[in-house]
């Protein structure tokens, strides 16, 4: 039996393809399909067509006047043309009509925009509470005949110019006041003509409705200035161009409206612009609006064009509800929902957002904050790109709301003639688009070629809640983009269509979902040296432990190294890895690794762990990230190699799911990097870095005592193994600089490693030295000068530290050889020992200290294994 089910409402709350950007299309469309079945060829089938449909009779006019309006707003006309700035300076506010309905809730909004410390404020309003409802009944009166409109419109008058009297004062309310009155008399002219014509267009109607956002925006913007802040009112209808695309839509011309925008700020700079909500014009130049939620649109509008950092809705509710609290009495505020849930709830009735308000603001993944304008203590609903996984056990946690679309009625169409019939849904949906009612949800809308079609079948299913939801994470997880789903009602099948060469990876990655444990790793080692081979053996002791405890399975598919790799299709036994590579390893060859361990279609999480200090595997983390490899590294070369290169790899994290951790580069295996992250996310401000950075050099002053001279020292640490074979990699101070110039990065600082001055404790005359040797032979010779150096530290009660610091007061940084009291927490160090100090906003007084081994295969591996942790936690391993 073949089945096709349709869902069919009211067209006012249809959401037209035209209504999207013409480059902004959404990544997932849900749709709901009854499963096919194939029957044999000699049977007639019975085909049933199914869809719910909620009619509206459509209301026609007979056109009698037609007019277009074009709009000029004096604006100010400055010989300089200004710059627009664009980017997360801006942040975006829209109020409706109820934040606006009296003069005390315009204070309470102006209070609102006054306490955002953004540096930018743009604020879109709409009208005064019931006054598009009233300019409504202005036109409605006027095309009937009524001369009541005239004394409404004089209502229309009172109410602004009462509000504008207990708002503003001085200049400001007169020039409001005379502008009021001429808009009130050319619309006594216009809604004159329409009575003599008795009926008006569709551009009357819109003029006439946008005065009361064109005069609430005018009042907001004195009652800002009237607080000092310096403050513009812009008619949105000089700037933002539509098209028309139905009677109930219209397509944002975001080219064309850019350029006003630059034009219109070029002459009207201003730190804050209360904007006109709901209208707009046409290419033409003629008054138009934005139809349902208009405001709501013209905030995302405005906000994708300046690119600003967010946009809040403003409201009389805390936020998006998980249910109709007027149905459901436990519904919830929603901390958080993606701009596709926010989507699916708005376009299956949830009061949201209109689905169209969302679609700007995802070009540029510009979260929106939904909150209650009387009740500013309340978090509000934040609509982004992705969103945290909220607090509970158990996969229905997944779910976040559910929503109703009521008054709709079930339709069957059922026929054995209509199997194999060309043009038999054609013929259907063409009666249902003749009587005006608009299609919610079919089971098929186009035909992709290349498909694949992955079940996942199972007589649990329907009593185990979140099956959906485990599904489509793995498949997220892998990477792969979900076409089209369908689901029976019995819940025994859930089917998604795949792009054909998905099918595969696809396959495996559910398969390793539900039969694996939760968090499947295939990594690729690269560099069995020290650090590496110490890295393979720590993997091999915590396996079980993992796996067993933790849920968490990570699985090495290749080792290679500089001559040898290994390879393993179900992972290398890492008891044996050693003795493995010597007997199957086979010629290294970079390229063929890499493609092996992204190649394999088993496991959907792919990591290389690059445990080299080689810049030239360093060059290659663009475009494994690029890949969806994930990258893990204790390697500095590519945080301190190029700017541009570092910048490239940065910007590329932060715009996939694919995750790149480096915390070993600094520290070894103390959490500097993470802490300093954490500082900067939290909103703390970086003063100054300062620490002993070398494990070596540490070493060496630490032991630069008494007697000992400092060849002898530096011979000592050679022998223990502190050192690079030729010392003067470790005393040229440029492993130093490396971590400085990346530390530097992470605050913020655009340096390069040449920009960091390094004082070398190389003495120049061994520079050139032909070996290492060589230079160890003659270092000797430059005791006495070292000697001197520290009996003048000892003689002021001080100490020799070998230092890197980060200025982010001064912008800069710089490696040298500095002197520190005996008091001092740089004096106190041990051993190898490493010590950073943060001082900041917070810890300005008292920095913050981090003290620990810095050196060794030991630490420096267990760095590295705590990013494939804490990878494997982002992935979705329980923390």
């Amino acid at each position: 039996m073949a089945s096709l089910s349709s869902a069919i409402s009211n067209p006012g709350h249809s959401l037209s393809p035209n209504a999207l950007p013409h480059d902004a299309k959404p990544k997932k469309i849900w749709y709901s399909q009854c499963p096919t079945f194939l029957l044999p060829p000699q049977r007639s089938p019975i085909c049933r067509m199914g869809f719910v449909s909620g009619l509206e009779r459509k209301k026609t006019l007979k056109t009698r006047i037609i007019s277009s309006v074009t709009v000029d707003t004096p604006v100010n006309t400055s010989p300089e043309k200004v710059q627009l700035p664009k980017g997360d300076t801006w942040s975006v506010h829209k109020f409706g009509g109820t934040c606006m309905g009296n003069s005390e809730r315009i204070k309470n909004v102006a209070k609102i925009i006054l306490s955002d410390d953004s540096e930018r404020k743009f604020v879109v309003v709409s009208a005064m509470s019931k006054v598009t409802d009233m300019m409504y009944d202005l036109i409605n009166k006027a095309q009937s005949r009524d001369e009541s409109y005239l004394s409404a419109l004089d209502a229309v008058l009172e109410k602004h110019r009462s509000t504008a009297l207990d708002l503003i004062d001085g200049d400001d309310l007169c020039s409001f006041l005379a502008q009021l009155q001429h808009d009130i008399s050319n619309l006594k002219a216009m809604l004159r003509a329409i009575y003599i014509a008795g009926h008006a267009t569709e551009s009357f109607t819109d003029f006439v409705v946008g005065h009361g956002e064109l005069w609430s925006a005018q009042m907001l913007s004195c009652v800002v200035r009237k607080n000092g802040v310096d403050c513009n009112w812009m008619d949105t209808r000089e700037v933002l161009i539509v098209n028309p695309t139905s009677s109930n839509q219209v397509d944002p011309d975001f080219k064309e409206s850019e350029e006003r925008l630059e034009k219109w700020y070029s002459k009207n700079p201003s730190k804050a612009i209360v904007a006109t909500g709901f209208i707009a014009s046409t290419p033409q130049n003629i008054p138009t609006t934005l139809k349902r939620d208009g405001s709501d649109f013209s905030a995302a509008i405005m906000g994708a064009l300046f690119k600003a950092g967010q946009v809040t809705i403003w409201t009389d509710v805390d936020g998006v509800y998980s249910a109709d609290p007027r149905k459901v009495s436990e519904a919830v505020i929603l901390k958080t929902l993606s701009y596709q849930e926010a989507w699916e709830m708005s376009y299956f009735g949830a009061n949201v957002l209109h689905p169209r308000t969302i679609i700007p603001v995802m070009r540029y993944d510009i979260p929106i904050i939904i909150r209650n304008v009387f009740n500013l203590a309340a978090p509000g609903t934040k609509i982004c790109r992705s969103t945290e996984d909220e607090e509970g056990q158990g996969l229905e946690s997944f779910v976040k709301g559910f929503a109703t679309i009521d008054n709709l009625a079930l339709v069957n169409v059922e026929g054995t003639g209509m199997a194999g019939v060309p043009g038999t849904a054609s013929t259907i949906f063409s009666a249902v688009k003749d009587v005006g009612a608009n299609v919610i949800m079919i089971s098929q809308v186009q035909v992709i070629p290349n498909c694949s079609i992955l079940a996942t079948v199972g007589q649990k299913m329907a009593s185990t809640p979140g099956v959906s939801a485990t599904l489509f994470n793995a498949l997220a997880k892998a990477n792969i983009n979900v076409r089209a789903i369908a689901q029976g009602c019995s819940e025994y099948n859930i089917t998604v269509v795949l792009k054909r060469e998905d099918c595969i990876r696809a396959l495996r990655a559910v398969h390793s979902r539900f039969y694996l444990s939760r968090t499947t790793i295939a990594m690729g080692v690269i560099g069995p040296g020290l650090i590496g081979a110490t890295l393979l053996d720590q993997l091999r002791d915590q396996a079980a432990t993992l796996k067993e405890e933790f849920n968490i399975d990570l699985r090495v598919m290749g080792i290679t190294g500089s001559r040898t790799m290994l390879l393993s299709e179900a992972g290398i036994d890492l008891s044996r890895w050693r003795e493995l590579q010597k007997e199957k390893g086979v010629v290294a060859d970079m390229d063929k690794f890499v493609q092996y361990v992204h190649g394999n279609q088993f496991i959907p999480n792919k990591v290389l762990v690059d445990c080299t200090a080689d810049s030239s595997i360093a060059s290659h983390y663009y475009d494994w990230l690029r890949k969806g490899i994930h990258v893990v590294t204790p390697n500095k070369k590519a945080n301190s190699g190029p700017l541009d290169q570092y910048l490239k790899i940065r910007a590329l994290q932060r715009q996939s799911y694919t995750h790149y951790f480096y915390e070993a580069t600094v520290g070894a295996g103390l959490p500097i990097i993470n802490t300093l992250q954490g500082l900067l996310e939290t909103g703390d401000k970086i003063l100054r870095i300062e620490g002993v950075f070398s494990g070596t050099l540490s070493y060496i002053f630490n032991n630069f005592i008494g007697r000992r001279t400092f060849s002898e020292v530096v011979a000592e640490a050679k022998q223990a193994g502190y050192t690079e074979p030729d010392p003067r990699d470790d005393l040229s101070g440029t492993d130093v600089c490396r971590k400085v110039i990346i530390l530097a990065r992470e605050s913020g600082l655009k340096l390069e490693l040449s920009d960091i001055p390094v004082e070398s404790l190389v003495p120049e005359p061994l520079k050139n030295s032909a070996s290492a040797e060589d230079f160890m032979e003659k270092l000797p010779q430059f005791d006495h000068d070292w000697a001197k150096k520290r009996q003048i530290a000892e003689d002021a009660g001080e100490v020799l530290r070998y230092v890197g610091m980060v200025d982010m007061v001064n912008q800069k940084g710089i490696v040298k050889l500095q002197t520190y009291k005996n008091d001092h927490p740089f004096a106190q160090l041990s051993g190898a020992d490493n010590i950073i100090a943060f001082t900041t906003t917070r810890y300005k007084d008292q920095p913050l200290i981090i003290r620990g081994p810095g050196a060794g295969a030991e630490v420096t591996a267990g760095g590295v294994f705590s990013d494939i942790l804490r990878l494997a936690s982002y992935l979705g391993a329980p923390s």
